[in-house]
């Protein structure tokens, strides 16, 4: 029993103090990079699918050294990166999209048959803004534009249409 408490003492794996504190340093940050990559995940969710799936460097376990360890910090941070940037561009583009709301609101006639959905300004459901003339095709030579609010549920469509 002695000699199994021996084999996991620090000294045992006959590694330098520095390498141990540079080790633990690495975990640490690797620690952190991934804790950031799993909040980005939970905030970009379901509008974005960003990946945090974890590649296995080699089939069997083993002690990866410091520069395995730096590689996989250095690919986590990358990937954090990338994730903040898609994160960021979307929600520009979202921004965009309710400007285009207000706008389109406020003046229908100026954006004819333009339709923003509720994914394009980056809330949930299936809902959807459509600008399009009153009355048809009499509405549309008149020049009688609104915006249509729809809760875009198919199955709400149909009940609405069975009960009358």
């Amino acid at each position: 029993m002695p000699d199994l408490l021996e084999l996991d003492a620090p000294n045992a794996l006959r590694v330098g103090g520095d390498e141990r504190l540079a080790r633990a340093e690495l975990r640490r940050q690797i620690g952190r990079l991934e804790g950031e990559l799993s909040h980005l995940v939970v905030e970009a969710f379901p509008r974005i699918e960003i990946d945090s799936g974890v590649v296995a460097q080699c089939g069997e376990p083993r002690i990866a050294d410091l520069g395995e360890l730096e590689r996989v910090r250095d690919a986590l941070a990358e990937r954090i990166a990338a994730a903040r940037q898609v994160l960021r561009e979307k929600a520009e583009l979202e921004t965009q999209n309710r400007e285009l709301l207000r706008r389109m609101l406020d003046a229908p006639a100026e954006h004819k048959w333009v339709r923003v959905s509720n994914a394009d300004i980056g809330e949930p459901g299936c809902g959807h803004w459509h600008s399009l003339p009153r009355l048809g095709p009499l509405g549309m030579l008149m020049g009688w534009w609104r915006v249509k609010v729809s809760s875009g549920c198919p199955l709400s469509g149909r009940l609405a249409a069975v009960e009358r």
